[in-house]
């Protein structure tokens, strides 16, 4: 998991390589006042990251800690 603290943003990368634009489909889980959960799929319907958007708002410190900061 990477962690950007300035966009207070997180991506769990569930496949190894996810480059930019491999993400065809976006799903986005609205958390009303606290942020958003985007699920990215690939065009053949494979998970391949989630991001959560307002990261400090929805993880745990103790997440976030573990995370990898780009």
């Amino acid at each position: 998991m990477s962690y950007d603290s300035e966009a207070n943003a997180a991506y769990l990368a569930i496949e190894e390589d996810v480059s930019s634009g491999s993400a065809t489909e976006n799903v986005v889980v609205e958390r009303a006042g606290r942020g958003d959960i985007v699920l990215d799929f690939s065009s053949n319907g494979r998970l391949l990251g989630v991001e959560v958007i307002g990261a400090r708002e929805l993880l745990s410190t103790a997440v976030l800690s573990t995370a990898d900061e780009p």
